[in-house]
């Protein structure tokens, strides 16, 4: 909660300070596509996703909420009154604060920190969105796949924790597609496959 201490003002601390803190489990689903939004989330704790399905259950992952951030398509609906048009669930056992719509919108006016914290998400968010599109509609998936191994990588090392399936939910492909593409990086002997591990031995 450190980026929400040293941003927002104090009487909005305090205020953020009475609402409850609730624990999510790992898959719980934090906000419902097609749903109003009566409370948008600040994650301490933590990691939320947020995710488009098509009717042929194919997903793919729009962006990731980080501890301190909140969900900006949530914030759009709750400022719009308009229904919520993706679905965020969670990753990883979170804890999060949730803020009531109506002091969302009480706060835009009253607190200059809390329109600027708004105002950010839409920034980072719309940068990652458009990069989003151009590695959909411009990269092929194997260079796709390559940069989103590069990135976890960088989080966990060379032996990264993931499934296929997973893999092919953040590149926006089908998971076939992904396994074809991982099995030709084994045979180029850049990765070896083990269950629900990718380890990494040469450089990508």
């Amino acid at each position: 909660m450190k980026s929400i201490e040293t941003t927002f003002e104090k009487e909005l601390k305090d205020e953020i300070a009475l609402l409850p803190i609730v624990e999510l489990k790992t898959n719980s689903i934090v906000l419902m596509e097609n749903s109003y939004v009566k409370e948008i989330p600040i994650l301490l704790e933590g990691t939320i996703k947020v995710r488009k399905t098509d009717e042929s259950g194919k997903e793919i992952i729009l962006y990731q909420i980080n501890p301190g951030e909140s969900c900006i398509l949530s914030i759009t609906a709750c400022l719009n009154d308009k229904q919520y048009c993706v679905e965020a669930y969670v990753e990883k056992t979170s804890k999060i604060v949730m803020i009531p719509a109506n002091k969302v919108k009480l706060w835009m006016e009253k607190y200059s920190s809390w329109k600027q914290y708004v105002y950010n998400h839409y920034y980072e968010r719309f940068d990652e969105l458009l990069g989003l599109i151009d590695a959909i509609a411009f990269k092929h998936v194997d260079l796709r796949l390559l940069n989103k191994l590069k990135e976890y990588q960088l989080k966990q090392g060379n032996d990264i924790k993931i499934t296929h399936q997973i893999l092919a939910k953040e590149i926006g492909t089908a998971r076939e597609v992904i396994s074809r593409l991982l099995k030709q990086l084994e045979k180029e002997n850049f990765i070896i496959l083990e269950r629900g591990i990718i380890k990494i031995i040469r450089t990508l």
